[in-house]
């Protein structure tokens, strides 16, 4: 199973962080090849034979340093604290406990579980793995919604599968609706089965 695409609303929109980086890829292309033909010039001024081929140029056009920025922006940069504030984009990423009840309809507990979530996250990806005793799922789609009052909302749809041995249980899709602190170190949701196994319930994650 692999990270998927995720969406974000309330946050600044994906298309215009790519224009950003677009206008920087074009200001430091330029700068850089400024520089380098500068150091030519000044090569030849002294007498040295130096020959820049124009295939040495395009490593550093700016659709070569768009691709540097970008996948600097996507695995690092985001996650500084004041960019992730900027752009309104909480950093998941690690493992946290996951303690859940399983409900009735009456609202009453019909059982425990516990279980460790593991959210791998990238500018562009996410994936939430929750892992029990019994059984594992993986997020197919999800979003990330930022809201003011409350804290960082993590909305995902997930595939769950049991371990060999538990019969009484089966495979079924689900949905889950996390709310994140603003501190980001734990969060409060519910969950909804369905497609398989007819359950629903509520779950608490802290970091581990």
């Amino acid at each position: 199973m692999f990270e998927h695409e995720y969406a974000l609303i309330g946050g600044i929109n994906r298309a215009q962080v790519g224009r950003y980086l677009a206008i920087a890829a074009s200001i430091v292309s330029g700068a850089i090849v400024f520089v380098v033909l500068s150091m030519v010039d000044l090569a030849k001024r002294l007498g040295w034979n130096v020959n820049l081929p124009p295939t040495a140029l395009s490593l550093v056009g700016a659709g070569a340093v768009f691709l540097v920025l970008y996948w600097l922006f996507d695995r690092h940069i985001w996650r500084w604290r004041r960019i992730g504030a900027l752009l309104k984009v909480p950093d998941l990423r690690g493992e946290w406990n996951c303690v859940g009840r399983t409900l009735n309809q009456d609202g009453s507990t019909r059982f425990e579980w516990s279980g460790t979530v593991t959210i791998v996250q990238t500018w562009d990806k996410l994936r939430v793995r929750l892992r029990t005793k019994q059984s594992g799922s993986n997020s197919m789609a999800a979003a990330l919604l930022y809201d003011e009052a409350d804290g960082f909302r993590l909305l995902y749809n997930y595939r769950n599968d049991p371990r060999i041995g538990e019969s009484e249980l089966s495979a079924h899709l689900g949905c889950a609706e996390v709310v994140f602190s603003k501190d980001l170190k734990s969060g409060e949701g519910e969950y909804f089965n369905g497609h398989g196994r007819n359950t629903f319930g509520t779950m608490y994650l802290t970091r581990a």
